[in-house]
């Protein structure tokens, strides 16, 4: 119960919007627990190799299925980079690639904040304009559907 920590249970907690200041404490501390827990399967050489197979498995479905949705609009790129976050846990290589990644996404993102609004306006736009197109083309090519063709067909008829 919150009011055993912070006084009565009417009363609201430091912080702003009640949040629980206590809260990047219990964030820390269930860190602390699974890299226990991981090191704990380390220590034992099956163990270790069940968990880097468990790993590399679980990564691979993500990082497959983040693929397969890239084509399609909607979080492709981010399940991708997830998938690189389950297998940093366990090998170096993705680590390293993990943390590149981060580094030129936060300067993309750091770059356009800078910009100007006619120019965020134009990027945006550009990538609106690409994902139709890639739409477009997925549509296309798995379906056989040409979704200008029927478009146009559509607004001649009606």
């Amino acid at each position: 119960m919150r009011g055993d920590r912070l006084g009565p249970a009417t009363e609201s907690p430091p912080g702003v919007g009640g949040e629980d200041p206590l809260e990047p404490f219990v964030m820390q501390n269930r860190r602390q627990r699974i890299r226990r827990t991981l090191e704990i399967i380390r220590a034992n050489p099956t163990g270790r190799f069940a968990l880097k197979v468990f790993v590399a498995l679980a990564g691979a479905i993500v990082v497959t299925l983040g693929l397969a949705l890239i084509p399609l609009p909607g979080p492709g790129w981010l399940i991708v980079i997830g998938g690189l976050g389950i297998w940093a846990v366990e090998f170096h290589w993705a680590k390293r690639l993990l943390s590149f990644t981060r580094r030129h996404v936060q300067g993309w993102a750091r770059w356009v904040r800078e910009q100007s609004l006619p120019v965020r306006f134009v990027l945006g736009s550009v990538g609106l304009v690409f994902i139709a197109l890639v739409l477009w083309l997925s549509v296309r090519a798995s379906l056989g559907i040409d979704l200008i063709a029927r478009f146009m067909t559509y607004l001649a008829t009606h």
